[in-house]
């Protein structure tokens, strides 16, 4: 059975329960924007964030961008914001692998763009090309530890081939996200989780996701805030990535409903938003009204 419904829409219990918030994770696909459209009130919502002083970190699944692009892409939609406060699910794999890999001596293959490969190159990682895959006898291997899948907006045969032939040899599989839709301005279509899928049944081998609804995106985001998870509320688009998210890092969240999940979707799961909000427009009247 599904738990109990938050409450939809703002209204005067809201206003008393929105309390003790010191900081906001907030995902963009469908929250900001869709696509390269900014949703309305945008402006307006980053606005009252400063006026509140509250602190906030943009944590995006998409690993296709940089932080730079999405700084600009934000500039261009009257927004400024500064690279402490953007983390992607590509810089969060990265991370999360140096915790745990010397970056000296280990070799990654990527399947996705610019903003899969610029965090991993920065932490000091060396990235295969196509091809290059390990063989028996082999002096030097020159394929893959690690491979690594973001959104891929390049994506090709040769690029799954590789990928396959590296986790089939025994690398280790790891994916950025696992969203298997994405909203643009032209509606919705594939997320990384249909790439993820190709690459599951070709080597029979499930990947570890480091970005939502694993909680290591926003425990690394909390830790950036210097926030506590009672102090933190997360706003999200999508039930089962941005709020299931939130329940297993024991944050508050705020769904919207201008991106994925629908208010009939509350209805059969077994996990639930604090509250469901139609816009950030309505978000950013509440935090105006906040005490």
């Amino acid at each position: 059975m599904a738990s109990q419904l938050p409450n939809i829409l703002p209204n005067t219990a809201f206003m008393a329960d929105l309390t003790n918030v010191h900081a906001m994770i907030i995902d963009m696909d469908g929250v900001l924007w869709h696509g390269t459209t900014a949703l309305p009130g945008l402006v307006n919502f980053f606005q009252v964030l400063r006026q509140r002083n509250l602190r906030f970190i943009l944590a995006t699944n998409n690993a296709s961008l940089t932080q730079d692009q999405y700084i600009v892409k934000l500039a261009e939609m009257g927004v400024s914001v500064t690279h402490n406060e953007i983390l992607t699910s590509g810089m969060a794999t990265a991370l999360y692998l140096a915790e745990r890999h010397n970056p000296a001596n280990t070799r990654v293959f990527v399947v996705g763009e610019q903003g899969a490969t610029q965090p991993l190159i920065e932490q000091g990682f060396t990235l295969t090309g196509l091809y290059e895959i390990n063989k028996a006898g082999d002096a030097h291997p020159k394929g893959a530890d690690i491979v690594v899948c973001g959104k891929d907006h390049t994506l090709s045969w040769d690029k799954l081939a590789t990928a396959t032939l590296n986790i089939r040899a025994g690398a280790q599989f790891i994916a950025t996200n696992a969203d298997t839709t994405l909203p643009t301005e032209h509606g919705v279509t594939l997320g990384n989780g249909a790439i993820l899928a190709a690459l599951h049944v070709a080597t029979d081998v499930a990947p570890l996701c480091i970005g939502k609804p694993e909680p290591i995106m926003y425990q690394q985001a909390m830790k950036i805030l210097g926030a506590k998870p009672s102090e933190t509320i997360a706003i999200g688009d999508r039930l089962e990535t941005d709020i299931l998210g939130a329940v297993r890092a024991n944050i508050r969240s705020i769904m919207v409903l201008t991106g994925i999940s629908s208010t009939a979707d509350l209805k059969t799961s077994h996990y639930q938003p604090t509250w469901v909000m139609p816009d950030i427009i309505a978000i950013t009247h509440a935090l105006q009204d906040m005490a």
